[in-house]
């Protein structure tokens, strides 16, 4: 267990690690890939219970600052603390992360096809699962119960004993959420949700998804600016692995070097 994972908070600020009422703390992260910096300096905080956008053109260091939040990317200089500061995310492994409450939803979906809606939820519940307790008992009204809550959420309730692979994109989309908030993170990284979708789908995705930030923090990296105005929150701009510009949509879409490294384009 690494130094920041063991302290208390008082223990860190005395070993100098920084305390924050934030979810995420990166300070300085920089990673680079055979002399390409893909984080140059980055440096970003998100709060309890916050939305923040992430946009930026192609190349920006979007996918590779969630490859770092996750720990699938070691960076070469930087902080990356998590959960106000008691997490190293650094002294981490992939398992450990997901384990401490940081689900990750990639741009394709990855749901079990051949398995039901209800039974994707059900390998996704976090907890001890033996065969005899998913079945019998307590423990296996629990887990109905859990399942029919999240399956509530993601508006697939009428679809929980249905084939996976029968459920059009944008279901599989709202399936792969689900099976996060299964999971019971503190923070979801979701990455570009709405390509492919219809337009009714994007806007019951862009309420899904501000419903989930009233009680978790949510990490949104996407291309689509209509769907990121109807989020209604906080953006970043990345651009060659820093932050670019930051703050309300309005503000960051009409800075000129936003407009010109991407808006623009």
């Amino acid at each position: 267990m690494s130094l920041a994972l063991a302290l208390e908070p008082k223990a860190l600020e005395a070993n100098n690690i920084p305390i924050t009422n934030s979810v995420l703390y990166l300070d300085g992260v920089s990673v680079s890939f055979d002399g390409f910096k893909a984080l140059n300096n980055l440096s970003l905080m998100i709060g309890e219970a916050e939305m923040r956008a992430v946009i930026g053109p192609n190349g920006a260091g979007k996918t590779t600052m969630m490859d770092v939040i996750t720990g699938k990317t070691r960076p070469d200089t930087g902080t990356a603390l998590y959960d106000r500061g008691r997490r190293d995310l650094l002294q981490m492994d992939v398992a450990q992360i997901a384990d401490a409450g940081i689900g990750r939803k990639f741009q394709k979906p990855s749901v079990f096809e051949s398995q039901t809606v209800g039974d994707n939820i059900l390998l996704a519940l976090k907890g001890p699962r033996g065969a005899f307790s998913s079945i019998f008992g307590a423990r296996g009204r629990m887990l109905r119960n859990q399942i029919a809550e999240v399956l509530e959420r993601v508006s697939l309730a009428d679809a929980v004993s249905k084939p996976a692979g029968g459920l059009s994109h944008g279901q599989k989309q709202w399936l792969e959420i689900g099976m996060l908030l299964a999971q019971d993170p503190k923070l979801l990284l979701v990455d570009e949700p709405v390509a492919g979708m219809t337009d009714a789908e994007t806007e019951a995705t862009a309420d899904l998804l501000k419903d989930i930030a009233k009680t978790r923090s949510v990490v949104v990296v996407e291309h689509d600016m209509t769907f990121v105005r109807a989020l209604g929150v906080k953006v970043t701009c990345l651009h060659e692995g820093s932050v670019l510009a930051e703050g309300a949509l309005g503000e960051v879409s009409s800075n000129p070097r936003v407009i010109e490294v991407y808006l623009g384009r």
